[in-house]
């Protein structure tokens, strides 16, 4: 008795966004422990939020696609808000400005 495979993932999907959504996008995913095509698939996977009319499966994976890029942006914001991460936000804001640049990230 053998267990049924799952169809096999080939497909990609190309995403433009700034580098520094993309690094917190993917330290989010690495806290939890997952990888991003685990995040973006669960993501295109879940239902639409609720519109006049349904969306059609390309306009669901755009309107994800889009919440990622936004989330990512967020991070840095969010982090700031969860225990002892203010030691390590201090440490990288190098100018007390309250945000953390790409460069002060980078040279952490």
């Amino acid at each position: 008795m053998s267990k049924a495979r799952s169809p096999k993932k080939s497909e990609t999907l190309e995403v433009r966004l700034p580098l520094e959504a993309k690094a917190a996008f993917m330290a989010r995913c690495r806290d939890a422990g997952l990888t991003a095509s685990e995040v973006v698939r669960d993501l295109i996977e879940r239902e639409p939020l609720s519109r006049p009319a349904r969306l059609k499966g390309w306009q669901a994976g755009l309107l994800a696609a889009a919440g990622i890029a936004v989330g990512a942006v967020a991070a840095p914001s969010i982090a700031q808000a969860l225990p002892g991460s203010r030691a390590a936000f201090d440490q990288m804001d190098s100018n007390r400005d309250g945000v953390v640049t790409f460069a002060e990230f980078r040279g952490r």
